[in-house]
């Protein structure tokens, strides 16, 4: 850095898990943090999922220096073998993190852009040595431009979810409907969010760990509720990967939480449609609603609808900066050949920090679930690695940065989430993994008392 740019801080864009353990490492390495958070408190989107539990124990989702540095104030980690919700993980661990920070940490404070000091991303001259110039907008509307000497985005993708169309644009429809479609998986400890899902017939959109977490709740929901009934809408076929890795997961809650989406299904609780690429939302006589395939198939008398098909970076407020971003996952070049879901199936992620962070313009890193773009699979451990990478770099210590000391677990998963397309090969037992039928087929396992069946092909 430049004498220009020294006595900045580094600005940190998100108070989150892995923005708060960003602050931490750069406090490590003796550089000044300054992070930036739109909610009015620390950890403002995990706690919107706050009944959700976790399937990476404590001991894998608290950062190390973060540790070091709440150590002073009497703080304990809980059980390490012990499993989170999210609202533990925020209230018990992120936002003591950030009250050490202290004022370190702005609430209220939505980064609206980010860009070269009197530079657009057009100029070259002494582009390198300007400061970089980053406009908020705080709670009240008040507008105010800040400097700093490196941007580290932690902002995460919770705030723009994927919607329903197959096609990566909104289904016809679905804006109208919105009052009847949800993003988030249900908290059924809600009495009114109970009251919206009981005796109701729900299409589960997506085939995530957050549809399999939906798809047990509704299930446990539809013990205390008759009528309760779930559809379950898979663009792939229904295959033994479809539930994840199972006992091969290395992270045995994750496994779990496949296990108990396929015992939805096959209590009866469930439907699976399969092959299912949803174009339209459509209102019916009756005030019900019915998704539209892109081939015309219909799954109707449909009450309510749960869209988890995963996430994407909101980039809006980055379009002054130069970044190399994939061109199918908007994460980093350096990146996305590890985690591009076209291309992997089974194994793990490589651990990776600044190097494939880094983009043409320096001083910027992507991290966390921003990192990603839109490949699934994050785990905060990886969050933590790179951002002990970037602040080494950041700091100027290349060999440290480069080092690697992270072994993720395997997934025990066979088939990327990005080869639902392709079409099944003669590979002998593997053949089918990642297939998808050649039309929509609706598969009901288990017949429960009082429950519907649909014939493959036809609506429902």
């Amino acid at each position: 850095m430049t004498s220009d740019t020294t006595d900045l801080p580094v600005l940190v864009i998100g108070a989150g898990p892995i923005g708060l353990a960003a602050a931490a490492h750069l406090l490590e390495r003796g550089l000044e943090p300054l992070v930036l958070e739109a909610g009015p408190q620390a950890a403002a989107s995990v706690r919107s999922w706050s009944h959700v539990r976790l399937f990476s124990p404590w001991a894998e989702v608290v950062d190390p220096a973060a540790e070091k540095l709440l150590a002073p104030t009497g703080w304990t980690r809980p059980d390490g073998a012990a499993y989170p919700t999210g609202g533990d993980w925020a209230e018990q661990y992120l936002q003591p993190l950030a009250d050490v920070l202290g004022d370190r940490v702005r609430y209220g404070t939505r980064v609206t852009g980010v860009a070269r000091a009197g530079r657009d991303r057009i100029v070259d001259a002494d582009r390198e040595q300007q400061p970089f110039t980053v406009h908020v907008e705080h709670a009240d509307g008040r507008e105010e431009r800040l400097l700093a000497r490196a941007v580290v985005d932690a902002s995460g993708t919770w705030s723009t979810p994927n919607p329903l169309g197959a096609d990566g644009l909104p289904a016809l429809g679905e804006r109208a409907a919105a009052d009847r479609i949800s993003y988030r998986i249900p908290d059924l400890r809600d009495p009114a969010v109970r009251a919206r899902y009981a005796g109701k017939r729900t299409a589960v959109v997506g085939t995530g760990a957050s549809a399999f977490t939906a798809l047990a709740a509704l299930a446990g929901l539809a013990k205390d509720a008759p009528g309760t009934r779930a559809v379950w809408v898979l663009r792939r076929g229904l295959t033994g990967s479809t539930y994840g890795g199972g006992t091969a997961d290395q992270l045995p809650a994750r496994g779990a939480l496949g296990l108990a989406a396929k015992a939805a299904v096959e209590s009866g609780h469930a439907d699976a449609l399969t092959g299912f690429r949803t174009a339209a939302v459509e209102p019916s006589a009756d005030g019900r609603l019915t998704l539209v395939a892109e081939d015309g198939t219909r799954a109707e008398e449909l009450d309510e609808i749960i869209a988890l098909t995963g996430l994407r970076p909101d980039l809006s407020f980055l379009t002054e900066l130069r970044l190399a971003l994939d061109d199918r996952l908007q994460a980093p070049t350096g990146l996305a050949p590890l985690i591009d879901p076209n291309r992997h199936s089974c194994g793990t992620v490589y651990p990776h920090g600044a190097n494939e962070l880094s983009h043409p313009e320096q001083g910027v890193h992507l991290v966390g679930m921003k990192s990603y773009g839109r490949a699934p699979t994050f785990l905060a451990l990886t969050g933590y690695e790179q951002v002990r990478s970037v602040a080494a770099a950041l700091a100027g210590d290349l060999e440290a940065a480069a080092r690697v000391e992270l072994t993720l677990p395997e997934t025990g998963v066979c088939g990327g989430a990005g080869l639902y397309d392709e079409p099944a090969q003669d590979q002998g037992d593997s053949a089918g993994c990642c297939s998808v039928p050649a039309a929509p087929q609706l598969i009901t396992l288990g017949t429960p008392a009082g429950g519907n069946s649909c014939s493959p092909g036809g609506s429902c």
